[in-house]
């Protein structure tokens, strides 16, 4: 359902269903219990603002609130988090201080982007470039550093954390390179393991990928 921005009372994040940005927004406000309209953006190629809840960016996800807009999954996350009456202790990407976990939650962030214009690029039906190829071969590095140093990535976050932005980034990211197929995940036996322990969580399994019809 598309809410008017001086319309809205109650939350509404503006994205899709098969987007992993938008679906870490999505698991933080299940985590945080954070009830929320969801409004889905129809067309990818649009190039209207206001179908991405105003975003002149035209990326997605987008928070509407009753104080404002917040664009961009981290932004969003932050939002939730001050909206929430919960208060689990979240690790955000400016307390990763130990270069290993500064590094996986850049070449997340980073994997996620890429993946992004390779499916784009995709849909807009034009050959692959070599920039495209040289994307294509970076994601395929940044995806082994993080299997090579997934065990140490986790056992260096915080033990008292209840969520961290980078864990759900890096879920986020495999399951999604599996669902769009851009890359295939089964040898990545460390991220692999990772996210079949992560997608027990509640907020995981509400949030699962589709594509909206």
């Amino acid at each position: 359902m598309s809410v008017a921005r001086e319309d809205v009372t109650t939350p509404v994040i503006v994205g899709r269903s098969s987007s992993h940005f938008t679906r870490i927004a999505r698991i933080f406000a299940a985590e945080l219990r954070v009830d929320y309209s969801f409004r889905v953006l129809r067309d990818l190629l649009s190039s209207n603002p206001e179908d991405y809840g105003g975003n002149p960016a035209l990326r997605i996800p987008v928070l509407q609130t009753p104080r404002g807009v917040w664009f961009g999954a981290l932004n969003v996350c932050r939002e939730l988090r001050r909206m929430s009456s919960l208060t689990p202790h979240v690790v955000w990407p400016e307390e990763l201080e130990a270069p290993v976990l500064a590094n996986a939650q850049e070449l997340v962030l980073q994997a996620m982007s890429t993946e992004v214009t390779l499916i784009m690029s995709k849909l807009g039906g034009t050959a692959e470039s070599a920039h495209q190829s040289k994307m294509r071969t970076g994601l395929t590095n940044m995806m082994a550093w993080l299997e090579q140093n997934a065990t140490t990535v986790l056992a260096t976050l915080p033990s008292n954390r209840d969520l961290s932005f980078l864990e759900v980034t890096l879920f986020c990211l495999v399951r999604h390179l599996e669902f769009r197929e851009v890359l295939p995940m089964t040898s990545y036996e460390e991220l692999n393991a990772f996210c079949q322990k992560f997608e027990t969580r509640a907020s995981a399994m509400e949030t699962t990928f589709r594509f909206d019809t």
